[in-house]
């Protein structure tokens, strides 16, 4: 079985890659001939032969060799294709070179301050690029003679439907209300992803989820950068006064749950996923720091680094997922406690800060 996956040298991408490479047998829930389309029902037939993954990523964010260590060691079951989804007759070449059974679409520009501050980019990958995926898959999906078992899975974000207020949660049918530059783009590409189901028949699959952290996540996101920050001396801005709240989730849990929907999701839903973990930013940096001190102390705590700083334009004050979906119609549930995953996340910087210390530059 095929999977092109795109963005696979991105933060989520690479866990993704890992967990199917990680996999004794690469998932209990697929099947050589058929995907489960049936709602509640579960495939528990493993495949003998591990999943093929062509990786199509652009690499923009970070040299090649760093991306590439985030998913060694490479198998032979591995195939990674350096180019840009933008590029339509490349994505043509690789789906008849390729015959893919899915599609795993991760490749996304993702930073909101740089969608800010260059906005066109984020049209380009997010909207642009998507739509050449999706007109090449429904190319190929038809001339292959429509395969039932063909999935397109679209990875997206809870910021597409804007801010909450004190309490509340986003579900699946929640309204679209994005406020800045880079949720406008995650959400005209969901809008394009249900119009090629519901206009062309694609068979798809959506999923939403909420703020990740873990390992060989980029120091210009806010867990990484606040350990980036106080490793190096240097001042932890946060935003505002810090009391923005987050919902997050360990980015194995959620490459787990991805490979959930893909392979047992119903074609034409969604499926919002999250680990119910609501933190203040400030509360998440003093906790990290917290951390710092024990695993790392320096002469004073690192919390005397935090500065607070202007907020930021169309910044969303609360982010939270209702996953009740995933849960009940295809049995997942996160399985990293997020103090646990937090500090294995600082003990994983401390001691692989050759990864991460070429990137502060971009800081």
């Amino acid at each position: 079985m095929k999977i092109l996956l795109t963005g696979g040298c991105g933060f989520i991408g690479s866990a993704v890659i890992r967990e199917f490479q990680n996999m004794e047998s690469p998932t209990s829930n697929m099947n050589n001939s058929q995907f489960n389309s049936t709602h509640g029902e579960t495939n528990e037939v493993s495949i003998s032969n591990p999943v093929q993954i062509i990786n199509i990523d652009a690499v923009t964010s970070l040299p090649i060799e760093l991306a590439q260590a985030a998913i060694a060691p490479i198998s032979k079951n591995y195939t990674f294709v350096h180019a840009d989804i933008c590029d339509a007759e490349i994505l043509r070449s690789i789906f008849n070179s390729q015959c893919p059974d899915a599609v795993m679409h991760l490749a996304a520009e993702t930073h909101v301050d740089h969608s800010i501050t260059s906005p066109k980019r984020f049209i380009d990958t997010n909207i642009f690029g998507t739509y050449n995926l999706l007109s090449e898959a429904l190319n190929y999906w038809r001339d292959k003679g429509e395969p039932e078992q063909f999935r397109f899975h679209h990875v997206s974000t809870d910021e597409v439907y804007g801010r909450l207020g004190v309490v509340g949660k986003f579900s699946e049918t929640s309204n679209y209300d994005p406020k800045n530059p880079y949720s406008a783009t995650k959400a005209a590409s969901d809008h394009l992803v249900r119009a090629w189901h519901e206009t062309y028949g694609l068979p798809v699959v959506l999923s939403n989820c909420s703020n990740n952290y873990g390992p060989f996540q980029l120091p210009e996101k806010l867990i990484p950068k606040i350990i980036a920050c106080a490793l190096s001396g240097k001042k932890i801005p946060i935003y505002g006064k810090g009391n923005q709240k987050r919902d997050w989730i360990h980015v194995s849990d959620h490459a787990r749950a991805l490979i959930k929907v893909l392979t047992s999701g119903q074609v034409g839903r969604s499926y919002n996923i999250g680990a119910e973990n609501e933190l203040e930013n400030i509360s998440l940096t003093k906790q990290i720091c917290s951390i710092l001190d024990r695993l790392h102390p320096a002469k004073n705590s690192y919390t005397n680094l935090i500065e607070m700083v202007e907020d930021r334009p169309g910044h969303d004050f609360r982010y939270a997922i209702n996953p009740d979906r995933i849960r009940t119609e295809l049995g997942w549930k996160p399985i990293i406690a997020m103090e646990d995953g937090l500090e294995d996340t600082v003990k994983w910087y401390l001691a692989n800060d050759e990864w991460w210390s070429p990137l502060l530059q971009d800081m």
